[in-house]
């Protein structure tokens, strides 16, 4: 059914719109016919109240009735008696970021929170923030960028062939791989998440062809894929205690997860017009709601498709360089975890954090010129198990553009023997927080276990709007 269709058997426009059509396609998907499912909304527009236990459409049953009532039911904003309570580690942080954590804290659905040494401004929720809430997913809570990535694979090539194979090691990356926001492959990729159902949403099912066109690329920003040098100083992964050969990459869910992200943040904000100004872009969607479950499984098919980006990245280089994987290691963040928590089972959003369960292998990255840490997490408790995803920026964008200077930058890399493809100025390693002393303020919360130097890097190049 057209939204045409539906204003006229009485669904207002906006968001008792959207949330309508989202219900009939929920509704198409278990066998109501056309003509059923006018019928039916035909009756809820008429008498919402009566149709609050509907069981296809008692969200829009509630929506309705909760319109018809007035601003007093559904637009009134009440601040809860205290905040829930939150943890930051780092002092590094600034204050802009933490305000955000503050807000988040003021949610009626927020149960408690931690911001990490890396923290920095956001939209909603500072990148670095940990939030749990109680039966909801905030949308800018995951991120824009949704389940972006860390995949590190060692190669059974010596780390001598940093210099001894350079040129073919810079080759490789540059065939292999491709940056920037339009970036995608002539001959799509072959996938089993390709196969996987894309129409369980109208927006998934036209997100599909665009996913296949740039499954496993790597998008713009912070993303990167480099050659490096991993040393253990003890056995770990499965290897010997030495230096080895790796390839790590990051990037996302490209154009498909920032196109879900904003249909569902606006969604989340329009579904609550009762949000303070200052909490806006921290509007949820119930998580029982046919919008949150909507949402929940698009943000999953997101993971899989992001982690799905980067095997074949590693896959294709790999076969170029006719190397054997040796060991691996990666995990999310920008993602969304049912986890218990204080004997409570509640939603864990990490945005720009990382699972730190105990045991649990994690890669936290500094920049291109700085080392990237392979860890194993603690389980503090107090963080909601969770730890920095990487150094975090020092300055926006727009300062690090405004205020360095190519000269400086390549001076840099060339101290720390670092070769560089390509990258924009917003990148360089200046703009970025100092990663050891990141890794030291959170040393209650995970173990290093090896470290990752980068030697050859390349970022998407200059001009690209960023992804992240």
């Amino acid at each position: 059914m057209k939204g045409r269709e539906l204003v006229k058997l009485g669904i207002p426009r906006g968001p008792g719109l959207k949330l309508a059509l989202q219900l009939i396609g929920e509704a198409t998907r278990v066998g109501l016919s056309h003509s059923q499912i006018r019928k039916e909304i035909r009756a809820i527009a008429g008498d919402p109240e009566s149709h609050l236990r509907h069981p296809h459409f008692a969200e829009l049953a509630h929506f309705l009735s909760a319109r018809t009532k007035g601003p007093a039911t559904h637009t009134t904003w009440e601040a809860r008696p205290e905040r829930a309570p939150w943890k930051m580690w780092g002092r590094d942080i600034e204050p802009e970021a933490i305000k955000q954590m503050e807000n988040a804290s003021e949610l009626p659905v927020a149960v408690s929170g931690a911001l990490m040494p890396d923290a920095h401004l956001g939209y909603g929720l500072p990148i670095g923030g940990v939030l749990a809430t109680d039966d909801a997913i905030i949308p800018y809570a995951v991120g824009v960028d949704i389940a972006c990535r860390m995949r590190m694979t060692v190669l059974d090539m010596p780390a001598r062939e940093l210099k001894g194979a350079r040129n073919r090691l810079i080759r490789v990356l540059e065939e292999e791989t491709r940056f920037g926001l339009g970036a995608q492959f002539k001959q799509p990729n072959d996938h089993p998440v390709m196969e996987e159902d894309w129409g369980f949403t109208a927006l998934t099912r036209k997100l599909q062809p665009k996913a296949h066109r740039q499954l496993g690329t790597s998008g713009s920003g912070n993303h990167f894929v480099e050659f490096g040098t991993l040393t253990l100083s003890e056995p770990e992964l499965g290897l010997k205690a030495g230096t080895y050969l790796a390839l790590l990459s990051h990037s996302g869910s490209r154009g498909p997860g920032h196109a879900i992200a904003s249909h569902y943040s606006k969604l989340a904000k329009e579904l609550h017009p009762e949000l303070p100004k200052h909490l806006r872009h921290l509007a949820w969607l119930e998580l029982d709601s046919a919008s949150g479950r909507e949402y929940w499984e698009s943000m999953q098919l997101m993971g899989r498709f992001a982690a799905a980006n980067h095997e074949l990245i590693h896959q294709a280089i790999l076969r170029s360089l006719h190397a054997k994987r040796l060991a691996s290691v990666e995990n999310h963040h920008n993602f969304a975890w049912i986890e218990k928590h204080s004997g409570r089972e509640v939603v864990v959003h990490r945005k720009g954090a990382i699972p730190a369960g105990k045991g649990l292998l994690g890669i936290i990255p500094g920049s291109m010129a700085t080392p990237a840490f392979v860890v194993r997490g603690k389980g503090a408790s107090e963080s909601l198990e969770s730890a920095a995803h990487g150094a975090g920026r020092l300055m926006s964008r727009k300062r690090a553009k405004a205020s360095l200077t190519w000269s400086a930058v390549r001076k840099d890399l060339e101290k720390c023997g670092v070769t560089l493809l390509s990258a924009d100025l917003d990148e360089a390693p200046m703009a970025y927080k100092d990663i050891h002393s990141v890794m030291a303020a959170q040393k209650d919360l995970v173990r290093v276990i090896a470290r990752f130097d980068p030697r050859i890097v390349k970022m998407a190049p200059p001009g690209e709007r960023p992804e992240d």
